[in-house]
């Protein structure tokens, strides 16, 4: 049923049949944002009209959530489940996990990333958390040196960062517990975060360029290389490229916009639709009813995997086998745009959606080596006899 407005920016009813079944009612709801213009809108309802719930109430709860003096409906709710957990029996760490993942719920990307890293903790799920000790974390660390799968190094092994990762979740749970009153932080414990060396990035010179397009181009699912096409085009992730709506594309004033609940920043951001990105975008066959550019064939929702076809497009073109099949394109869109002479810094930011410059700062010393190639343009200008 469709919600009506109030005079009160924010605030909506709709008309509802009452509980006592005894005629018609007004159900409030406030939509605000914490954070301003950018950060996660909240819509939630507000109360009934027989309860005594006024569009005045409603403006007014809605200044207090806004200001974050009153929680959320969200926010109780967790709360509530906190409470409930501490009369449990002593916390594990796996229902540590249990509770924390719940408050990822509208945190998508988030909630994928550390569901992942929290499967290489599950050793430790049955740990209890007062009894959680230096040598067991250390004895985790060893083990993920050893242990393979996505996200791996040159070896097959997880790489340091992902480690890293895993062991920063671990010592975020535990902070979470002590925050909320869980449990207090294990007496004595020490994590000690590997040594990572991020400053990698990946490039391709003319010619493998020209052969990996060219294995896009012989691809037979032309699907996902039209996926790889426009992830090498723009720079843009993985998880909000999957994400893509066609409705978050502007062909008119050449625009996409990355919306906040799939960016890693959680902001929403507009990035220029280019010339070449536009031309594969409109050679994609649009699927009825369905506003994803790339919607899984099997549930129409958002793809989970490409990598399988982004192995083997790598693997024909002939790069490392270290190039990462799916962030190297972003790594390699940057190295050519800093390299090129042509694109500042603050501008390659701006197209990478980097939060701050020292992101981007990996890329200067290919900037340094443009403006060496131009100063070195001055050395034809006078002749020099020796």
């Amino acid at each position: 049923m469709k919600r009506e407005k109030t005079k009160y920016p924010g605030v909506t009813y709709r008309e509802q049949e009452r509980l006592d079944g005894k005629g018609m009612e007004k159900m409030y709801y406030i939509r605000y944002r914490r954070g301003g213009r950018g950060s996660k809108e909240t819509e939630e309802p507000c109360g009934r009209e027989t309860e005594g719930m006024t569009a005045a109430k409603a403006n007014a709860i809605r200044a207090m959530r806004m200001t974050a003096k009153e929680e959320t409906n969200k926010e109780r709710r967790q709360a509530q489940e906190i409470e409930r957990q501490k009369g449990d029996g002593p916390l594990t760490l796996g229902r540590l996990w249990e509770i924390y993942s719940k408050t990822l719920e509208d945190k998508p990307i988030q909630k994928r990333d550390d569901t992942g890293r929290a499967y290489h903790l599950e050793s430790l799920f049955n740990k209890r958390i007062d009894e959680l000790a230096t040598k067991d974390v250390d004895k985790l660390a060893l083990k993920l040196t050893k242990t393979q799968g996505r996200g791996r190094s040159s070896k097959g092994t997880l790489s340091p960062q992902t480690q890293k990762h895993t062991l920063a979740l671990l010592k975020r749970l535990l902070h979470y517990a002590e925050r909320q009153g869980l449990c207090p932080y294990p007496t004595g414990l020490v994590i000690t975060m590997p040594k990572v060396d991020n400053q990698k990035t990946e490039s391709m010179t003319a010619e493998q360029m020209t052969a990996y397009w060219k294995a896009l181009d012989e691809e037979p699912d032309q699907s996902i290389a039209s996926i790889l096409k426009v992830a090498l085009l723009t720079g843009i992730r993985k998880s909000a490229l999957l994400s893509l709506q066609w409705s978050d594309i502007d062909f008119e004033r050449d625009t996409i916009c990355l919306r906040g609940e799939s960016a890693k920043s959680g902001k929403t951001q507009h990035i220029p639709l280019n010339d070449a990105v536009k031309s594969v975008l409109l050679s994609i066959e649009r699927v009825e009813s369905n506003d994803l550019v790339w919607p899984s064939p099997e549930t129409g929702g958002v793809r989970k995997n490409v990598y399988h076809v982004a192995d083997r497009v790598r693997n024909k073109a002939g790069l490392p086998k270290d190039f990462r099949p799916m962030h190297g394109l972003r790594h390699a869109f940057a190295s050519h745009l800093a390299s090129s002479g042509q694109v500042d810094l603050y501008t390659l930011q701006k197209l990478l959606t980097h939060g701050s410059p020292q992101m981007t700062q990996r890329y200067a010393h290919l900037a340094d080596e443009a403006l060496k190639r131009a100063a070195n343009v001055a050395n034809g200008m006078v002749r020099i006899d020796s």
